[in-house]
This record gives structure tokens, sequence and C-alpha cells, in this order.
């Protein structure tokens, strides 16, 4: 099926501040969110609000996350909760003139739907393999299977994408006219995570190679870049 190049645009998901970085442009969104794997996620349980930090892929228009069975949290989405799925990527300090004009480059998306919990095994089990091929295409193959109990005491959600909106801020500060004389430092100090050098567990058997399937994690790669490459699949 031929989906719309962008979500639909309504009051709840309208980027109403500087609308000019806002975007529902379908292949903005999906950039956004395959360049990480941790988001937040807003709901109310009997009239409190909660926002619970957590993991999450994307396949097509749908985000599933996943976590205990005995999270309250999860349970209570399980039913069809709305929830909003926020994710953000910190990309600079932007520093200006005046105080008023300093900012942050970052990327944003934010979403909206109802999260329901996936209740069939064999959909529930694929979705959790899902999660691992996400973060290390090909792990699959060389990790044993997951066993009856830890299927029981997962909990998977999903998530069709209702609306959705993105929000991105690049480039140099914005300052006052008059304040670009100032003698005053101005610029971006970019912000990245960067890859460190796998650390082997202590217990690891002997002579157990760094597997092949897992090279695009090498030391000194940014995190985004990887996982954008990862939302590819294997290669």
């Amino acid at each position: 099926m031929n989906l719309p190049t962008s979500f639909p645009v309504t009051t709840r998901s309208k980027v109403r501040r500087l609308p000019k970085r806002g975007s529902a442009e379908r292949a903005d969104i999906y950039a956004i969110l395959d360049a990480h794997f941790l988001c937040h996620i807003a709901y109310v349980i009997d009239g409190q609000p909660y926002v619970t930090p957590t993991g999450y892929w994307r396949h097509g228009d749908r985000i599933y996350w996943h976590g205990s069975s005995a999270s309250r949290m999860l349970r209570a989405q399980a039913s069809g909760l709305p929830v909003c799925l926020a994710v953000t990527l910190l990309d600079g300090l932007v520093l200006a003139r005046s105080g008023f004009h300093h900012s942050i480059n970052y990327r944003s998306v934010m979403a909206f739907g109802l999260a329901r919990r996936i209740e069939d095994p064999v959909e529930k089990q694929e979705a959790l393999d899902a999660y691992v091929e996400r973060l290390y295409p090909g792990r699959n193959k060389e990790l044993r299977r997951i066993e009856a109990q830890e299927l029981k005491a997962s909990t998977v959600l999903g998530m069709s994408i209702e609306e959705a909106s993105a929000k991105v801020r690049r480039g140099p500060p914005v300052d006052d006219e008059p304040d670009y004389a100032l003698p005053v430092w101005a610029g971006v100090v970019p912000v990245r995570q960067i890859l460190g050098a796998p650390v082997a567990d202590p217990r690891l058997s002997p002579g157990t190679p760094w597997p092949a399937h897992l090279a695009r994690y090498a030391e000194g790669a940014e995190l985004d870049e990887v996982m954008t490459e990862m939302a590819k699949g294997p290669g």
C-alpha cells in the first residue's frame, strides 16, 4: 500500500512555535526515528500524567517498545491508551551575542497514537527478534532462542502512528542586527555521541571473536550514523 508522503496535521500535531522548522513529511520523521533507539512516552493514568523513557524500534508506520509484564506503564497502555512518543537528538550548543538568542541545534519527533499489547505469541516473538535485529543486524542467528518464561515475562506494545511532526534547528545563532558588531564570540559547539572500543565480558570464552555483523560499531563511529545504517538491515 502506498502511503501519503506526509502525516495529517491537526491541532495536536501542528508545530506552532517557529513552524518553518517543522515537518509532517514521512521521510523527515522516519529519518529522525531511525537515527536513535531511545524515546520518552507520555500518557495519563487516573488523571496523573507520566513520562517514561524506553527503547523503541520502527517498522513502517508502527513503533514498538517492550518491558516487564509487571510494569504498570505497560499494563496501562496495553488496552489502547492514547500516548505521545517523543525522540530528540542533540546536535549542538548555539552561542549567541545575547543570552536571549542562545539556542540548541536538535532534531526531534513527536508521534501520536494508541498503544496496544501484542497478544499473539508468534507475533510477540517476532517483534522481540526484530528489536535485536534493529540494534544488531544478524545477531539473532548466533543467540539462543527466547524461552517460554522469558516471553511470558515480557510485554510488547505497538502503536500505529496516527499523526507525527518533526522539528529541527540547524545552523549558527540568529542575533539582533546591532549585536553582530559586539566583540563577543558566537557560533556552534557540535555535540555528537561517539562509540568507544568494545569491552569484552570478563567471562567471555577464550578465543571468542568480535562478530563480523557488529562491524558498524567501530570505535570512533557516530551513533546516529550507525543507527541510521542499522535501520537498513544487514549489510
